[in-house]
């Protein structure tokens, strides 16, 4: 793959989304990748699967799609940011109905506690002692629905699930079901009533998608479908077309995908030039750099390769970085994008040969 940072080969991906990979044909044997390659090969073809039932309820959000199945093999967490009705919730749906994993759903409120996501001690009286009563993070797919409507201490309840895939109660760690991902949505144009995500927070997200709106040809088949019947709200047309070991399987297969010491250079040298930009106050950390390096192996891995190239880095990097980045205010004041300075980035940073 050649593609660049925010690039689709199908022009059809707005800045920053992940490109799709293209399915390979019937007729032509998948190329080879790390572990047994007619068995990758085959899990690559279970993920084209989920690609193509949510295209059954999601029309132009594939680069959102994609994005998804990377962060999902990465083990990762996903933030979606866009206006409200261009189908962030919806994307999420079909993406776990497709799946077949079990799913929650909260809708993050101003009054939301934080027992109320990850679970609360439940005082028994018929044994006259505490029980916990696991919340709704147990599960496979969290749907966080408006995250940055709801007070930090709540959102803070996510941190330990999201790093640490366990949630403590007196005493006791009890681990989250496997695999777990979680998916926050929130609206970027109302600030009356919300609360930021602090740094903390944001960090633990492996990305962040921004959920544009639709090309006009994908927006008349939205009406379309509408018109002959489509209900966003029962998905009853959704089928699960891959299980839990498949899923957990490609993980494995793409945490196998081979990584050349130049490109662990050629991360950090990004990483750095983000600490060295005039427009950054805080730069990319070492995790932000773990978390791409991930990224980047499951995008080699959907793609058939067998190690990561610096283009598979460079087409992750702003999906990942994007919200790690803290800018200056005056370069905020200018208009200065995070997603402008990672362009620039990548173009004054030398790529390994």
């Amino acid at each position: 793959m050649t593609d660049r940072p925010g690039t689709d080969p199908a022009g059809s991906a707005p800045l920053g989304y992940p490109p799709a990979p293209p399915a390979p044909p019937a007729a032509v044997q998948s190329p080879p990748a790390a572990g047994s390659g007619s068995d990758d090969a085959a899990l690559r073809q279970a993920m084209q699967r989920v690609r193509a039932e949510v295209d059954k309820a999601v029309v132009g959000q594939a680069g959102t799609v994609t994005g998804l199945l990377v962060a999902l093999l990465a083990r990762g967490h996903v933030l979606l940011e866009g206006v409200p009705g261009v189908a962030k919730t919806l994307v999420v749906r079909s993406f776990s109905r497709a799946l077949g994993l079990d799913t929650k759903r909260v809708q993050f409120t101003p009054d939301l506690m934080p027992g109320d996501v990850t679970g609360s001690l439940v005082y028994d009286a018929r044994t006259g002692e505490f029980e916990f009563r696991r919340g709704p993070v147990f599960t496979n797919i969290l749907l966080a629905d408006e995250i940055n409507r709801t007070p930090p201490k709540t959102q803070a309840a996510l941190l330990e699930a999201m790093e640490e895939r366990q949630v403590s109660s007196d005493g006791a760690s009890l681990p989250l079901p496997d695999p777990f991902l979680v998916a926050a949505t929130q609206n970027p144009i109302e600030h009356e009533g919300t609360y930021s995500l602090p740094e903390a927070q944001l960090d633990r997200f492996l990305m962040k998608l921004v959920v544009g709106m639709p090309e006009r040809d994908a927006e008349v088949s939205v009406l379309r479908r509408h018109a002959d019947g489509f209900s966003p709200r029962e998905l009853t047309d959704l089928r699960p077309v891959v299980s839990a070991e498949e899923i957990l399987a490609a993980q494995r297969a793409a945490g196998r995908v081979q990584v050349t010491d130049d490109v662990l250079g050629y991360v950090v040298d990004l990483a750095r030039a983000t600490r060295q930009s005039p427009s950054v106050q805080l730069g990319a950390s070492p995790r932000a750099s773990t978390a791409l390096l991930a990224a980047a192996k499951a995008w080699a891995w959907l793609n058939g390769s067998s190690a990561v190239t610096p283009d598979h880095v460079q087409t992750m990097l702003i999906p990942v970085w994007r919200h790690r980045l803290q800018l200056r205010p005056d370069a905020e004041m200018e208009g200065v994008s995070a997603d402008a300075v990672l362009t620039s980035v990548v173009q004054q940073t030398r790529v390994p040969i």
